[in-house]
Formats: structure tokens, sequence, C-alpha cells
């Protein structure tokens, strides 16, 4: 071992001193806010030189594995300290940094995990994994899995109630497994409805977002309103699959209730509305991310509009070509009928880790630190997991989306972070949300009946857990 661990935490606190709430990166993206100064922050500590547990030495390599470079980027830019050695490697103090990035196709990552986590404690000191990256949907399956794979956050790690306290409520659910949290974000994803102003204006003769919002405030105006857009020659989504996490993020009831695979009301609303609006033509059934998706980001696609959280209007809707809406700024946003949530990214410590008192630093710093994370608000156009950093930015004209014609929708997604449930996650959520919409994709279609395309979803979740029935 090279360095104990509070030699290593003095050298934290000195470089935090200096870098705290500034960024290493050369400049914003190129969707990012327009933005010349960062919101006041409230005061924030520095990192405490004492230890975050109860360590004596720390490892010479610190392992990260996660499934694309989101992470590494924020480690990178705002974690005091840290150098960039090359693509995949860093150094903070003496320890070396790497990361093994596995994608996610065809549930790579996932097996990865697998193969690596049970048996991380008898690892060779080099090879240990101490941090490890989950999202939402199967972060149950690693935060809840027995034995523990992750690291108790405050009884492992050493956070505290206190440093926890100005995190959305929902994070840390997602997280939290018999009571017990074992892991952090540093993002939330709230999303809203994000509508062409165009269209907007041609439908309605105004693209004002109280104007809008009047026509989608719940399902039944959603719906209603698909007419009129239609009639102008728009389709209300791009696909049935837009929609469908407003929806499911709405249930009263889990996929998985005892043993059993359970469709709760919501979902069978999407299915019913859905399939409504597929065969009046309001919508296609094309797949999310496919070129056929993508078309309603150009004029000539021809899209009222879509869902999703900061991270898609400002990074997924073609802002970097001339030729896309949101170039032109030609989005706007409004809450739409039902509050939700899409994506995330958690940060789990790994049981058996060499190095848990840096991997306490790097949670606190990244997932905890005001100032830190009002930086990734100005720099990433990040929706972070601070409240008051948040609301700072909600109140800042200088944060205005270019994508959205300089609006700022803060403001939302501070209001819609607040009223986020995850009570009814499941460590099944990701199977069963791709065999539910895969089902029903042959009913929406015409190939299938209901019943029929039931039968292939109770099926192919069954194959996918054996040890569930119906």
């Amino acid at each position: 071992m090279k360095k104990v661990a509070s030699v290593l935490l003095s050298t934290l606190m000195a470089a935090s001193l200096v870098a705290c709430g500034t960024s290493t990166s050369s400049g914003t993206p190129s969707a990012a806010p327009a933005a010349t100064e960062a919101p006041a922050a409230a005061a924030t500590e520095a990192p405490t030189a004492e230890p975050a547990a109860a360590a004596t030495e720390e490892g010479k390599v610190l392992n990260i594995y996660c499934w694309n470079e989101e992470f590494k980027s924020r480690l990178e830019d705002h974690f005091p300290g840290y150098e960039k050695v090359d693509a995949t490697s860093g150094k903070i103090g003496d320890v070396t940094v790497k990361f093994t990035i596995t994608p996610s196709t065809d549930n790579a990552y996932q097996n990865k995990l697998d193969e690596v986590l049970p048996a991380n404690a008898s690892a060779a000191a080099d090879d240990k994994v101490d941090i490890f990256l989950v999202e939402a949907d199967y972060a149950l399956k690693y935060t809840g899995a027995s034995p523990a794979v992750a690291l108790d956050v405050k009884g492992d790690l050493g956070l505290t109630d206190a440093d926890l306290a100005n995190q959305y409520q929902y994070t840390k659910d997602v997280v939290t497994a018999d009571g017990i949290l074992r892991g952090t974000s540093w993002q939330g994803c709230p999303g809203v409805l994000i509508y062409n102003r165009e269209a907007a204006k041609e439908v309605f003769g105004s693209d004002d977002p109280e104007t809008v919002q009047a026509k989608v405030k719940d399902w039944a105006t959603f719906n209603a309103t698909a007419a009129e857009v239609n009639a102008k020659g728009y389709l209300m989504t791009s696909t049935v699959n837009d929609a469908y996490r407003v929806y499911s993020n709405n249930v009263t009831s889990k996929w998985v209730e005892n043993g059993k695979i359970n469709i709760d009301p919501n979902i069978m609303k999407w299915v019913e509305d859905s399939k409504a609006l597929v065969d009046a033509g309001y919508t296609t059934t094309a797949e999310l991310w496919s070129d056929d998706w993508n078309k309603g980001f150009y004029p000539e696609g021809k899209v009222f509009c879509y869902f999703g959280p900061a991270w898609l209007i400002n990074f997924s809707m073609k802002s970097d070509d001339a030729a896309s809406i949101a170039a032109k700024g030609g989005w706007g946003a409004v809450e739409g009928p039902q509050g939700f949530n899409w994506g995330g990214t958690w940060i789990c410590g790994a049981q058996g880790s060499d190095n848990p008192t840096l991997v306490a630093e790097i949670m606190k710093q990244l997932t905890c630190n005001e100032s830190v994370m009002a930086d990734i608000v100005k720099k990433d156009s990040d929706f972070v997991n601070n409240k008051p950093a948040m609301e700072a930015a909600a109140k800042d004209d200088s944060y205005a989306f270019a994508v959205l014609g300089g609006q700022n929708p803060l403001a939302m997604f501070t209001a819609g972070a607040d009223k986020i449930s995850m009570s009814n996650i499941t460590i099944y959520d990701q199977g069963c949300t791709e065999e539910f919409q895969k089902a029903m994709k042959n009913y929406f279609d015409g190939n299938a009946t209901l019943d029929e395309s039931l039968d292939l979803f109770y099926k192919g979740v069954e194959e996918k857990y054996p040890e569930l029935t119906h």
C-alpha cells in the first residue's frame, strides 16, 4: 500500500481549496446553456482531512467500472486535484485511477459486474473494483444483493445525513435496500414535455408555454390535442415509446408482487392510449434511438413533441447539426400531463475495495459539495442532485437553454424532482419493461391481439426470470 488514508485526504483537502468550484474543462458542450457565471452557491465547507472510513491504508489503484464515459468526464473535470493521464486513466495524489468501460449492449456491462463483484474481496490488490456505476432500472440488483456487493454509504464509508441532506429523496430511494443506502448520485433526471415551437404556432396560434401546457395538461387533453396536431400534418409524438416512461413512473404497484408478474393499471393505460393513437395515425411504433425516431428532430420530420430530461434536450436532439430544430432554438418545454424521471447514474462503492476513504471522498465531492455541483450545472448542463444549487440556477436567466430558444426550464425540473417517487422499483424492472414494449409492438402494429401480446410478454419474462409466475 502506498499511502495512509489521512495523508491522501490531506492532499485532497489542499487541492480542493484551490480547485473546488472550478473546472478543468476547456469549454462547455456545444449544446450547453449560454452561461457566463455560476449561480451564487451557499458556502460549502472544505473537505475534511479526517478519514471517511476506518482504514489505515489505501490501495495503489482505484478501479472504476462503468458503461460509458459520463462519470469519467465528471471526475476529470470536477474532482479537486484529479490529473488526467490518458483516455482511460488518471491520478489522484499518488493513486492511479483506472476506468474499465464495458458498453451496456446485450447486457455486457451487467454481465461484467456479475463476474467480478462476488469475488472482489479476494481479487489481487491492484485488480479490486473500488467503484461501479448503476442505472435505476437495475440498481436494486446490486444494492439489494445478498451477500452485499455494494458498500453501505453511511456505515462503511462514513457519509452522514448532513452530507446527504440536500439531495433529492428519490435519488436515495433508488439505491436503498432494507433501509441501507448503498450509492449516491450527482444528478437528477426529472423530465418535461418538449414541444416544437413552430408546430405550436401553426396549430394553436402561439408557442407560449402557458398556451401549450393547457393543451397537454392531462392525458385526456393530450390525446384530444393529438387530433388537432395531426390535422396540421404533425405526429403528436415520434413513437408510442416516447410516452412510456411518463406512464411507468406513475404506477401504484410493482412489476413483481410476491413472486408474480403484475401489470399496473397505469401501464395498461399506456397500452390503451397508445393503441388509439397508432390506429388514428397520430404516432408510430418506432424504436427509441432509431433513425425513424430521430426524424422528428428536424423540421421535415413533423413531430410535435418528445418527453425527456435535461440530458435529452441538451445532448440528444441533434443540436450540433445546423439543419436541426434544436440548432435553431426551436423547441420549448412545459410540464406535460404528468411528472416523471428518465435515467440517472449512481456511484456505488464495491465490497472488497481497498480504497474506501477515496471512494467516500469522491462521493462527497461529486454528490454533496454544492460548489462542485453548481459548477457541473454550469459546465455540463446536468441537472444536479442538490436542491440549493438547482434552485439558484432556476432563478438565473444565464441558465437559459439555447435548444429551447432561451427558455430556462430548470424551475420545472426542480419542481418535478421533488414529486418523483421510486418506491415501486424492483430488480426486474429492466427485463419487464423490455419484454412488455417488445410484446405490445405486435399489438400496436396489428400483428397480434392484446391477449396474444400479453401471453408473449409473460413468456418472455418467465424465460428471463424462471423464478417468476403470473
